[in-house]
């Protein structure tokens, strides 16, 4: 995982809608980034639509809200669409920005190993520096956890 006082690696990758989103579009602001591994599943559900809930306090933080996985964006619309999202979903078929943010893990299900994208969230501030890590986001409680730290 990157630490806390690295700056994020900066991307461009396509949204829902096939724009190309660049992380560096939003200096000035705190940028949440969220991995998640799939669209549609029961805790990816949970988690998005527990950012969807909350998502009022982040716009009045005037903090940006990104989700990341590795589905197409077909998927994403899809997935947006059915629970009303309303912050940016952005693709990475090729793995790119979620290796280089080290969310790509091996993981051991029942003694069966695979790779996927461990569940996990960066908290940036209007320069892009990292300044919190949940490394194992809870999909229930992620977006409150990031508003009690920032409470703090």
């Amino acid at each position: 995982m990157l630490k806390v006082g690295n700056f994020a690696p900066d991307f461009k990758l396509n949204d829902q809608f096939g724009n190309p989103i660049s992380l560096s579009s939003y200096r000035g602001k705190k940028v949440v980034i969220y991995f998640y591994p799939k669209d549609h599943t029961p805790g990816c559900t949970r988690q998005a639509c527990a950012f969807r809930d909350a998502y009022q306090d982040f716009l009045n933080r005037d903090i940006v809200v990104i989700g990341i996985s590795k589905d197409d964006i077909d998927s994403h619309r899809r997935f947006i669409e059915d629970y009303q999202l309303p912050f940016v979903l952005l693709s990475d078929p090729d793995l790119e920005v979620i290796k280089a943010y080290e969310v790509w893990v091996e993981k051991n299900n029942y003694g069966k190993k695979s790779f996927g994208i461990k569940r996990s969230t960066y908290l940036l501030d209007e320069e892009g520096k990292i300044i919190k890590v949940f490394p194992n986001a809870n999909p229930d409680t992620n977006a409150t956890d990031i508003l009690k730290f920032l409470s703090e």
